[in-house]
């Protein structure tokens, strides 16, 4: 039970006489002798009663008009709300004779509104008087109570007789003093207080079930339903306690004592009207006194408080409280703006009582977030701390946070500021400060539990800055807190930097990696490769070569599909190895067994790495696998040869020589070894190839003043057969050893000049079978020039058979049939017989011609290019200077010796100029 004393009492009402429109300053004037009175929907009409059986309609503009209801009088007045309907209990005679009828102010019957329905109100067959009546919104309701206890309840549309039909609800002793309906979804109830007891029917059940709430009741209009925000209450005010009751149940009550004459609930407040004890003590006046109290339930004061003489009623329209008095009077009371009441609350320091009415009133977040701040700036000033900061947490979102922030940065509030900082990051709205502030407040104060509680909050609970809250933990030496809010929320990186910079936790790391995706895996691998190499080396390789070939991340924490297979470049962990070269072995050796196409750089560095262990061990087998790798033709030949040169690997220099075809590097190579047999065995090998190695050799060991005859002597057996040197060139480089005698060339010499003579020899009957074979053909021409031709062949050259007119007969003595002749020959002015051999010295011709333009175009390009030497290099790669070949005339007589030399010269120049 609510005590009345408890209640603190405002002002929220301005009080003030309704003045009249027409003549200003004069108070409004009400007709005399009113009786009831009603108010409608907004902007509605007010309906009042007159004596005279008139219904008295009220404008906003305070115009009144009027219209004949009732030939007598007009007892009661219910004007809906959501519908310009109003509904009147009045008498056309004398007698108990009540009238109800339905009136539609929309529309008019002779300029008055229109009376849709009439119906008498008598309960069963005993005339009595109406005491009260309630309309339903929707108009299927109507319910009218009587003296006699009894309650008719009309069902159906209540503006027509046809659609609507009539019983008695219930039945009394006591007369009904109010009925309210009150409908919730889509169960509709009725209230029913008499004098003595209070009831409830539900009228969507069919019984009509009906239940006994109260075994006391109220005067006549004494009793209201509350708005939704009371639950739709019933209200019924006693002599002592104000009731609250719910279809089922009394809710609860409130002690305001005194005599109730009236109550009313408006807009949320409840209106009571009781006798002024004060003004009952005194001595008695023409006009009774009476106090109006205006309640609000919902936040426990009393909203306004005053004295009257004699009310009506009052009644809600147009935004404001009308009270009627029974002196034609009417006063209104106007409530302050919620801004105003909210001041005057201030002023007063009631900031809670403050809060409630805004909330009440719907005042939006801002404006609640200003009274949050000022209750929580009061309590401060005050020193309640803890309260102040409760309130200033009621102000996130629209507070500043740095407002609050600087009122407790004292160490000695560093607990209220931990507080509004929790708040703060449950709310979602922390930045990086402020949790880097509250990650500092718990480290202050030492607070583990309320730490480990901050950070292992779900994130639907608590969102922050996780990377910042990483970096403060970490920088306070909370480094296990760090490491778990780091694999909590998958910051890998902050993970490994803990683990391994700080807590030296390399196996952990090494395992956290081994479960991570393959791109963080790689990425992370490169990172700290070499750290985790230096510790945990053979971890870490095992992890690269799974990173390498075909890695799968750990199950265990993480699960990733598999289906996609991903794997690094292996070259590029090469440099992790560094101070491992035992693990980089390992590693190597196993990706090219797992993927033989391995990068390029996998192949040379193994066989580096195994080039340095064959230096050092000089195994055969290390040497094996060192020529194994070499023979797989994925390594680069000049790195692997550069390797091999460097670690003096005479197998593998050879092989690379021989595979790149460098047959003169293979034969220096034996040179500076003095690897005579070497040399020699070289020049068999690879002198088909290339002959100058034949060449090279000789020079090579005629410059060597060691006995090697033999060598020399197998070397000019070799040119000799080959004929690669001349013999002056073979003498002038011999000449340089003075260990070399002429026995060592004695042989080669004797071979050579017998060879030359047998040589000359050849020449010479070559030369006069040509030079007979040249004056015979002379003698042709002469003869065919000076004499006539004879044809006498008798056969065809082609067919062989006897010649037949027509026929073809050439100069050179062949003859053919003429159609043979046209069927061989491929010209008509050529023999077919001598036609090969006449195309072999047009084509040599032809080639003498082509040598003499080459000549031209060689000696154009020579003098027309910047560098001369290139052009001649250029000819001898084409191979225009590789064969010369001198065919002269004998000398004929001693003085013609000289003459043949320089000839020979002068015709070795030009045939070299000519090529």
């Amino acid at each position: 039970m609510a005590v009345f004393l408890q209640w603190r009492k405002f002002l929220f009402f301005d009080k003030d006489l309704v003045k009249d429109p027409v003549e200003n300053g004069k108070d409004f004037a009400l007709p005399g002798g009113i009786s009831a009175c009603d108010s409608g929907r907004e902007l509605s009409l007010t309906s009042l009663l007159h004596m005279d059986g008139k219904i008295w309609l009220l404008t906003r503009s305070l115009q009144l008009t009027s219209f004949q209801a009732y030939k007598l009088r007009v007892t009661h007045l219910y004007q809906l709300k959501q519908h310009s309907i109003l509904v009147s209990v009045g008498q056309d005679e004398h007698g108990i004779n009540p009238l109800v009828k339905v009136w539609n102010l929309d529309k008019r019957d002779s300029g008055n509104p229109l009376c849709t329905r009439i119906f008498p109100a008598i309960p069963g067959t005993r005339p009595t008087e109406v005491s009260c009546l309630s309309v339903h919104e929707n108009l299927n309701f109507m319910a009218i109570g009587f003296t006699d206890g009894s309650v008719v309840l009309t069902k159906g549309d209540i503006t027509r007789d046809r659609h609507s039909k009539t019983l008695t609800l219930h039945e009394g002793t006591s007369p009904v003093t109010g009925l309210a309906f009150r409908q919730v979804a889509k169960v509709t109830h009725l209230f029913v207080a008499t004098l003595e007891k209070v009831h409830c029917y539900t009228l969507s059940i069919k019984e009509y079930p009906k239940v006994e709430l109260d075994t006391h009741g109220c005067a006549l209009r004494c009793s209201s339903l509350s708005d939704p925000s009371q639950d739709s209450q019933f209200i019924v005010a006693g002599d002592e306690c104000v009731y609250m009751y719910q279809p089922d149940e009394r809710g609860p009550c409130f002690a305001f004592d005194g005599h109730k004459l009236l109550a009313h609930w408006h807009r949320g407040y409840l209106f009571l009207i009781t006798k002024d004890s004060k003004s009952s003590n005194k001595e008695s006046s023409p006009s009774e006194k009476q106090l109006l109290t205006v309640y609000d339930l919902d936040n426990k004061f009393i909203a306004y408080s005053g004295s009257f003489d004699d009310v009506i009623d009052v009644v809600a329209e147009w935004g404001s409280f009308y009270i009627l008095t029974r002196d034609g009077k009417m006063l209104v009371l106007q409530e302050k703006d919620t801004q105003t009441k909210l001041e005057m609350l201030f002023k007063k320091n009631l900031f809670v009582m403050a809060i409630n009415l805004a909330k009440s009133q719907h005042l939006d977040s801002d404006g609640l977030s200003e009274i949050f701040r000022q209750y929580g700036d009061h309590l401060y000033f005050k020193g309640d701390h803890d309260g102040a900061i409760q309130q200033y947490i009621r102000t996130i979102g629209k507070l500043e946070p740095s407002y609050v922030i600087r009122k407790f940065l004292d160490a000695q509030r560093i607990h209220n500021l931990t507080a509004y900082l929790q708040a703060l990051h449950r709310q979602s709205l922390a930045n990086a400060d402020h949790t880097t502030l509250l990650l500092n407040c718990y480290t202050k104060l030492k607070d583990s539990s309320k730490l480990e509680e901050f950070i292992k909050s779900s994130e639907s609970e608590v969102h922050f800055d996780v990377e910042i809250a990483i970096k403060v933990l970490r920088q306070a030496g909370y480094h296990s807190h760090a490491v778990f809010l780091a694999e909590k929320h998958m910051h890998h990186e902050w993970y490994l930097k803990i683990q391994l910079e700080d807590l030296k936790n390399y196996q952990e790391g090494l395992r956290y990696i081994g479960r991570l995706p393959f791109e963080q895996a790689e990425s992370n691998m490169k990172r700290y490769g070499k750290t985790l190499m230096h510790h945990v080396p053979e971890g870490t390789t095992l992890l690269l070569k799974g990173l390498c070939t075909n890695y799968h991340p750990s199950v265990d924490t993480y699960c990733y599909s598999l289906l996609t297979l991903e794997t690094a470049n292996s070259e590029e962990f090469i440099p992790i190895f560094a101070n491992n070269p035992r693990e980089l072995k390992a590693f190597l050796e196993h990706m090219i067994e797992v993927d033989p196409c391995s990068s390029q750089g996998v192949y040379d560095t193994l066989l580096e790495l195994r080039l340095q262990d064959w230096a050092h061990e000089q195994d055969t087998e290390v040497s094996g696998e060192a020529v194994s790798l070499l023979r797989s033709d994925n390594t680069v030949f000049d790195k692997a040869l550069v390797l091999c040169q460097m670690h003096n690997f005479k197998e593998g220099i050879l092989y690379l020589y021989e595979k790149g075809k460098l047959y003169q590097q293979i034969m220096h190579y034996h040179m500076q070894n003095e690897e005579y047999g070497k040399v020699v065995e070289a020049c068999k090998r690879y002198g088909n190839q290339e002959g100058c190695l034949w060449e090279q050799a000789l020079g090579y060991f005629a410059r060597k003043e060691e006995d090697c005859k033999a060598y020399i002597s197998e070397v000019l057996q070799h040119i000799d057969q080959n004929n690669l040197m001349p013999p002056l060139l073979v003498v002038q480089t011999l000449a340089h050893n003075s260990t070399a005698t002429l026995s060592v060339i004695k042989d080669y010499l004797i071979n050579k000049l017998q060879r030359e003579s047998q040589q000359i020899e050849d020449d010479e009957r070559k030369i006069r079978q040509y030079r007979e074979e040249t004056a015979h053909l002379r003698s042709e021409i002469q003869e065919l020039k000076t004499s006539a031709k004879i044809f006498q062949k008798t056969k065809c050259n082609m067919c062989n058979s006897p010649l037949e007119l027509p026929s073809v007969h050439f100069l050179c003595s062949h003859s053919f049939h003429q159609h043979c002749f046209e069927s061989y020959a491929e010209s008509e002015a050529e023999c077919p017989t001598c036609t090969p051999e006449n195309r072999k010295v047009m084509d040599m011709l032809r080639a003498q011609d082509q040598k003499r333009d080459l000549h031209d175009h060689f000696n154009r390009q020579l003098h027309s290019s910047n560098d001369g030497f290139s052009v001649v290099a250029d000819y001898f790669g084409r191979g225009v200077f590789n064969k010369l070949t001198l065919v002269t005339d004998p000398p004929s007589s001693k003085t013609a010796g000289s003459l043949e030399v320089n000839l020979q010269r002068e015709l070795l120049i030009h045939t070299k100029r000519n090529c």
